[in-house]
């Protein structure tokens, strides 16, 4: 056995996994749903992120600067878990393109206090919107189909990769399976 391989009945073993209702091959087919369907919920944003020059770091701390004004550099750190370096380069680029302001703090003169300007909270605002618009898109596409408010978390993950994906990923995943069999 590798250091990658999981033996069959330590997966069974993993807490929490009762709930997704699936053991084995069908937990790994969910993982694999994860990461497709995590490509097209964080794909709506980097095309708008593209045309500012910016990426998902930079997104991620629009997100919870925006979120939190008056966030310090070292609450960021702890919530992003990147480093320093990391960290000065996106805000770098968002404080000068004008999208983040640095203002020194009041009991300490040290710390550096976040808040979004309003172009800032406005891209902030704009990349929230597509995702938003694509978890409730799949949870009222799949909803639909299956007459209820209930989905499994096989659906829910294919319903977040985009509509014209789905058939080549249930092709690539079916595919595998077959080989695996």
């Amino acid at each position: 056995m590798t250091r990658q391989q999981v033996p069959a009945a330590e997966i069974a073993e993993i807490p929490g996994q009762e709930a997704l209702g699936v053991q084995g091959a069908a937990s790994d087919d969910l993982i694999e749903l994860l990461f497709f369907a995590y490509r097209d919920f964080v794909g709506d944003p980097d095309r708008i992120l593209a045309e500012y020059g910016f990426g998902r770091a930079h997104h991620r701390v629009l997100h919870f600067v925006v979120r939190y004004p008056g966030l310090t550099i070292a609450e960021l750190l702890d919530i992003l878990r990147i480093t320093k370096q990391s960290l000065n380069r996106v805000l770098k680029d968002l404080i000068e393109q004008g999208y983040i302001e640095q203002k020194t703090g009041t009991s300490d003169r040290r710390q550096r206090l976040l808040f979004c300007t309003n172009a800032g909270a406005d891209l902030a605002a704009d990349l929230t919107r597509v995702q938003t618009r694509r978890v409730a898109r799949a949870l009222a596409d799949r909803a639909e189909q299956a007459g209820t408010a209930a989905m499994s978390a096989h659906d829910f993950l294919l319903a977040m990769i985009e509509p014209d994906e789905r058939a080549a990923v249930c092709r690539l995943m079916a595919r595998r399976a077959r080989r695996a069999a």
